[in-house]
């Protein structure tokens, strides 16, 4: 029955070079207003049990900051703030902060999650701080009212559909700017980052210190280059570029998916016997593309969704990087398409929040986007050849096309504020390309590379205890590595689910 169709939203499992680099205007050090420092610190948190279902220990608080740093005394929003007190008073030396990445993603429950990670040694030296950016969760939460079928962040495109997919960018757009007007102006990353201001003058430390993935070593960055005086022990784990934010992100995932197929092909065709994906790597490759052609003319089912060519493309993009799952996944596709029984597996679907809140920092953090649609189908379909697995999506039309001009220039990340940078070779999500970016924009930074990681997230993630060591040594001592360093993958990221038995199709979103 037509009712039973369900689409896999065509970009909807994959996860941020651009052709015009980003011209952003130099933020200045001194960002922080007066007005800001005084109602930060005039704040008396108030803890209390996050949850009965929760340990004692796991603790909340609601913030006050002001919607607009230029108008403090304005309209003000709520930050919810969570921690857990260092476990050996003695030895405390401050606040860890951590942010999960996103944008969009709910940061409060951090402390508990790493708090079942992190060594004894960090442990006991910090209170571990999360936290929801604004705009996310109980955090004054966006929502702009989008329909589900309106939620992705990435369309492929085509011809026939890009008057759609127009129609659709300009339809989410206006519908944010209905409900929320110049509001909306305001969920930016800057203004997260002076939200972490804030909960440092409230919890009355001098500095912080900082765990940040994917987008939150974006976020971490721009902290450095706002409030470098208030900056210490900086993790930047699995790193976005600054200078590519947000649409050159987006086009990454593109850039760095060629590559990793080409080695995907080469490693399925070296195991034809274990996976008969083919002999060589031109018929594995040739074997995905009959795949997606099949598709294209008759969609696959699986369970109860229907996946075309492109949201094939979508799934299999980040999967190519995670060799051993892609394999796996890949023959899946194939012999639903044959007709064959095959398990079911789950497809992520964003919420309002998610996919409001991405949007509004996506398109508000800078002023980069391009305002003619003619442009995207432009670049989109040069991209589709140049970058077959994934091009015509990273660089068709969004809602930035249609959002309102950003309330302050971008941040041009430049700084010399000591942080290190954690990053995977063969990462989908910020591929290897822009943490290089992040490091060279970091001058004081110090960069450990996870040679033949398969992963996004590494500090903890059972990827490399040589690059924990040196991530948990930093946040102890304080010491940098003398240089750059490599360090050796223990075993791929999903090599190591397969082996506890963990077949599931990794969760890996349009976000960072």
């Amino acid at each position: 029955m037509q009712s039973a169709r369900r689409f896999a939203p065509l970009a909807a499992v994959s996860a941020l070079a651009t052709l015009a680099p980003l011209v952003a205007v130099a933020a200045p050090a001194a960002a922080t207003p007066t007005a800001q420092q005084s109602q930060s610190q005039s704040q008396q948190p108030t803890w209390q049990r996050c949850s009965p279902d929760e340990p004692a220990a796991f603790e909340c608080t609601t913030l006050k900051v002001p919607l607009d740093y230029r108008a403090p005394g304005g309209k003000k929003i709520d930050v919810a703030v969570s921690r857990i007190k260092a476990a050996d008073p003695q030895q405390r030396r401050g606040v860890l902060l951590f942010n999960p990445g996103g944008p969009g993603g709910s940061g409060l429950g951090d402390p508990l999650d790493w708090g079942g990670r992190l060594p004894q040694s960090v442990l006991d030296r910090y209170d571990l701080i999360g936290f929801d950016p604004r705009g996310v969760n109980m955090s004054t939460p966006v929502a702009c009212g989008t329909a589900p079928a309106e939620r992705t962040v990435l369309r492929p495109f085509a011809p026939r559909t890009f008057a759609s997919d127009v129609a659709w960018a300009k339809g989410v757009a206006d519908k944010c700017r209905a409900k929320y007007g110049a509001d909306l102006k305001h969920f930016t990353t800057r203004n997260t980052a002076r939200d972490m201001d804030t909960i440092r003058a409230a919890l009355g430390e001098q500095k912080i210190n900082y765990v940040g993935v994917s987008y939150g070593t974006y976020l971490g960055a721009v902290y450095t280059q706002m409030f470098p005086h208030r900056s210490d022990r900086m993790i930047l784990d699995s790193a976005v570029d600054p200078k590519l934010a947000w649409r050159g992100m987006l086009q990454s995932w593109a850039k760095g998916a060629e590559p990793a197929f080409a080695r995907f092909t080469e490693w399925a065709a070296a195991r034809n016997d274990q996976y008969g994906h083919g002999a060589t790597p031109q018929a594995v490759a040739k074997g995905f593309r009959d795949l997606v052609a099949q598709a294209d003319r008759k969609p696959v089912r699986i369970g109860e969704t229907y996946y075309n060519g492109a949201a094939i493309r979508s799934v299999m993009r980040p999967l190519f990087f995670y060799r051993t799952e892609g394999a796996y996944f890949l023959g899946i596709f194939k012999d639903a398409a044959a007709g064959k029984p095959v398990p079911d597996f789950p497809s992520w679907y964003p919420g309002d929040n998610d996919i409001s809140l991405f949007n509004a920092v996506a398109c508000g953090d800078t002023g980069n986007w391009p305002r003619n649609p003619k442009q995207y189908a432009v670049e989109a379909a040069v991209d589709s050849v140049r970058m077959p697995v994934f091009g015509d999506h990273a660089s068709n039309i969004t809602p930035c096309a249609f959002w309102d001009r950003p309330a302050e220039p971008a941040t041009n990340v430049d700084n010399r504020v000591p942080s290190l940078i954690l990053q995977a070779e063969w990462d989908s999500q910020t591929p290897l390309f822009t943490a290089q970016g992040m490091h060279r924009a970091l001058k004081g930074s110090r960069m450990v590379t996870v040679d033949e990681g398969e992963t996004h997230g590494v500090y903890r993630y059972g990827i490399s205890s040589c690059a924990d060591d040196v991530a948990t040594g930093y946040l102890v001592t304080g010491r940098l590595p003398a240089k750059d360093v490599t360090c050796a993958a223990d075993r791929p990221s999903a090599a190591a689910a397969t082996e506890r038995g963990e077949r599931k199709l990794p969760v890996l979103p349009n976000r960072f």
